[in-house]
C-alpha cells in the first residue's frame, strides 16, 4: 500500500475518532449541519438537512481541519483536566475574551474554503447559533471547557456552508441534488 494510501485510510480512521470524540462533547454532526443550513437557506432555499450533513462529512474529512480539532479538543479536555500550567489554565478555563488563539485555530478550519469560510465564521462567532450558543454558555454551572469547542464547531458550520456555496455557485433553480 502506498504512503498516500494509508495516509486517505488514517484520514477516514481519524473521521471515526473525531466524530466520536465531538459526540462525547455534546456535539453531532447534525447540530453543525442545523447551523450550516441556517448560513445557507437565504441563498438556496430548496437547501436540505441532507446536503448539509454531507458537506460537514466532507469538511471533517479534510486532514488540516482533522488535525485542528483534534488540537483544540485536547486543549479544553487539558484545561479541564487541569494540566495546562498558569497563566494558560486560566485563560483557556475563562475563555478569556482577548486571548484569540480558539479563534485562529478555527480560521484555520475555514481558510480552507477562502474568504467565504472566513466571513461565514465570523457571522457564526458573533451570532452563536444553535449549539454553538450552549457550548458558549457559561452559566450552566458545568465544569466543561468549551474555549475551543464553540469555534471549532462554528468553524466546521462555516466551512460546510462555503464548501455548499462553491458547489452551487452556478444553481439558478431547484437542482435534483438537493
Amino acid at each position: 500500500m502506498h504512503n498516500a494510501d494509508k495516509n486517505r485510510l488514517n484520514d477516514e480512521k481519524k473521521y471515526v475518532v473525531i466524530v466520536d470524540r465531538l459526540q462525547k462533547r455534546g456535539v453531532t454532526q447534525l447540530d453543525i449541519a442545523e447551523i450550516t443550513l441556517g448560513l445557507q437557506t437565504k441563498y438556496l432555499p430548496f437547501l436540505s438537512i441532507d446536503v448539509c450533513l454531507d458537506h460537514v462529512k466532507r469538511v471533517l474529512m479534510k486532514r488540516e481541519v482533522q488535525n485542528a480539532i483534534l488540537t483544540g479538543l485536547e486543549l479544553d479536555i487539558l484545561a479541564e483536566q487541569g494540566k495546562l500550567s498558569e497563566p494558560l489554565s486560566t485563560i483557556i478555563l475563562s475563555d478569556y475574551g482577548l486571548y484569540g488563539i480558539d479563534e485562529i485555530l478555527a480560521l484555520s478550519i475555514v481558510n480552507v474554503y477562502g474568504s467565504i469560510g472566513s466571513t461565514n465564521f465570523g457571522f457564526v462567532d458573533k451570532t452563536k447559533p444553535g449549539i454553538i450558543g450552549r457550548l458558549d454558555d457559561k452559566t450552566d454551572g458545568k465544569k466543561t471547557c468549551n474555549t475551543f469547542l464553540d469555534d471549532i464547531v462554528g468553524a466546521i458550520a462555516a466551512a460546510a456552508a462555503s464548501s455548499i456555496a462553491h458547489k452551487y455557485a452556478d444553481v439558478d433553480s431547484k437542482p435534483e441534488t438537493f
